[in-house]
């Protein structure tokens, strides 16, 4: 029976790494035959991606959407609703940020950031749990980070976002219970990826990578569909970067 699995930021980073661990289930795990829908702003980076995961043997999707655009959702979940006939997972991975001190944060700043983690994640959520709600299964993944319970100081807006999400999630929760709707918190501290930009160069060493993240993520989606890894927290060993 097929997966219908939707990564939202599938491009690079987290995402990028959760869709090939997707693809290299696929072929260990009996039965699991993952439909990996892979979207990204980027198109020729989900393009990339996609042609790795598929060289497994499975079905990809690259879709080209920016989950701030409310008409991208729409043509998004539209589409592969109408496509496949459903959506059995969503792994909210898409995320922004800016990072500076509090006084330098700019309108721009956080309207930019605002429009993916705040709005966008919220209503992809609310029009795929429709979906979820309808069948009476599925799965909702978020990739938040320790910055939804932990905040620094270059990160304000960001941790008010992710904050933001934590929030959705439990709201979520309440109401997926009722359904039989599985919803899973990942919290993520420094992972290496292009968000860090140059500075990531600097803290390598002690970062984790993409990957570890991914292994988790999915082997999370791949539990008994009884049980419901609710939070997974991930650190570097040496504890976070910016403590």
């Amino acid at each position: 029976m097929q997966n219908i699995i939707l990564i939202t930021g599938a491009g690079k980073g987290i995402g990028r790494a959760i869709a090939l661990e997707f693809s290299r289930k696929a072929g260990m795990q009996p039965a699991f035959d993952p439909v990996l829908i892979l979207c990204s702003r980027t198109y020729r980076d989900v393009v990339t991606v996609s042609e790795q995961c598929r060289s497994t043997g499975i079905e990809t999707v690259p879709l080209e959407a920016d989950i701030a655009n409310m008409s991208d959702i729409d043509r998004l979940v539209d589409h592969v609703s109408t496509t496949f006939g459903t959506i059995d997972c969503l792994v909210n991975n898409a995320g922004v940020g800016r990072f500076k001190n509090l006084e330098d944060i700019t309108e721009n700043d956080f309207d930019y950031t605002m429009s993916v983690n705040m709005k966008g994640t919220f209503f992809l959520t609310q029009k795929v749990f429709g979906i979820m709600k309808k069948k009476r299964s599925g799965h909702i993944i978020f990739i938040t980070s320790i910055a939804a319970e932990t905040s620094f100081k270059s990160s304000s807006v960001y941790a008010m976002s992710k904050f933001g999400q934590k929030g959705l999630i439990e709201t979520l929760r309440l109401y997926a219970r009722e359904c039989n709707v599985r919803i899973t918190n990942v919290m993520p501290g420094a992972v290496y990826t292009p968000m860090w930009g140059d500075a990531g160069e600097s803290f390598k060493n002690v970062m984790m990578m993409p990957e570890d993240i991914a292994k988790p993520v999915v082997d999370a989606y791949l539990q008994p569909s009884r049980t419901a890894v609710e939070e997974i927290v991930l650190r570097p060993v040496g504890g976070d970067i910016n403590s």
